[in-house]
């Protein structure tokens, strides 16, 4: 099965602007900025989601039932849309912290059931029994990633999991022992995971190519989200395979709403969702600079992506692939999107 999304881009003008010594740059809604060192930035934003309570579910004789887990947090219900429109099947049933346990979420013509911690291995099991093709989506949060992990692979459930943090080498090893299908990664958007495969494949080539240069990196995101990116870290792992020097502590972290509007340029309605990352380059005498920047508005780009990601996994079990364990490179390699 395929699935096409169109993600709208926007592509606008950004002008120079300072804040903690990172040399970065505020996106103009419209107009041209002259400047000497003003570029072209392409902005992905896409179309608000349509609101949940209007969504059509199909039945799950049609449509590949899928189990989204942490289905009232923002990203969790985008994916839930995201899925609903491709005709993918809800399955009423989610996990989610213990104070959010019993608690209903409408979706279309169906209300999805919210359970706790303590019951979700005989629940798992039960759903899994009634659904053999279900794929569970994971955005929880990144002290749950290799608990929940391990119960999916106890159960034999296929997953995708877009949550960051946890132990991620635990969490490829669970995946791994218990020979269970997965698709692990920390970023969903297509596009951005584009970006990074050619970055990997600059800093295979040619290493070393930016040996002596200094980088400053700069990443925003709502309030909530604590941790460093992990494309960001991704991004500078490639920089340091090219011959940079940076350690990861030193990544600015913006997540004060009043600076991330007049400093970054996140549009306002979209500081509660959003993930604008910078990277400025500087050789060791100062004449040359690059910068490489990618601002994602919203949710919808993950949420599509994570659906590709739920097909591309169906079908790899479906034909029982002999690798297991995948990411969203593999999804893109696929080209069914």
């Amino acid at each position: 099965m395929a699935f096409v999304v169109k993600v709208p881009v926007n592509v606008s003008i950004s002008s120079q602007c300072k804040f903690g010594g990172f040399s970065g740059n505020i996106i103009r809604k419209s107009g041209f900025e002259n400047g000497r060192r003003s570029f072209v930035s392409a902005v992905m934003s896409s179309s608000p989601a349509p609101n949940v309570q209007n969504l059509s579910i199909k039945s799950k004789d049609v449509g590949l039932p899928v189990m989204v887990n942490s289905c009232m947090g923002k990203m969790g219900k985008a994916v839930i849309e995201a899925a609903a429109n491709a005709g993918l099947h809800i399955v009423p049933v989610s996990f989610g912290a213990q104070e959010e346990c019993g608690q209903l979420v409408q979706v279309g013509d169906k209300e999805i059931q919210v359970h706790g911690p303590l019951e979700r291995e005989d629940i798992l099991a039960s759903v899994y029994d009634e659904y053999p093709e279900l794929i569970v989506v994971d955005y929880t949060v990144p002290t749950a990633v290799n608990d929940n992990a391990e119960l999916y692979c106890k159960i034999g459930v296929p997953f995708v999991i877009g949550t960051t943090g946890g132990d991620r080498d635990k969490l490829r090893k669970t995946v791994e022992d218990s020979k269970n299908y997965a698709v692990i990664s920390p970023q969903m958007g297509k596009q951005v995971v584009a970006f990074l495969a050619a970055m990997e494949i600059m800093a295979e080539q040619f290493p070393g190519a930016f040996s002596g240069y200094s980088l400053q990196v700069m990443e925003s995101h709502q309030a909530n989200k604590k941790d460093a990116s992990g494309t960001a870290k991704a991004v500078i792992s490639c920089f340091q395979k090219l011959g940079v020097d940076f350690d990861m502590d030193q990544i600015q972290l913006i997540r004060d709403p009043e600076l991330q509007v007049e400093m970054v340029g996140v549009p306002k309605e979209h500081v509660s969702g959003h993930a604008f990352h910078m990277y400025h380059l500087t050789s060791p005498d100062q004449t040359v600079s690059f910068e490489f920047q990618h601002n994602v508005c919203g949710r919808s780009i993950y949420a599509e992506g994570t659906v590709d990601a739920v097909l591309f996994l169906a079908k790899k079990v479906q034909s029982k692939a002999t690798k297991q364990i995948y990411n969203m490179i593999d999804v893109l390699r696929e080209g069914n999107m």
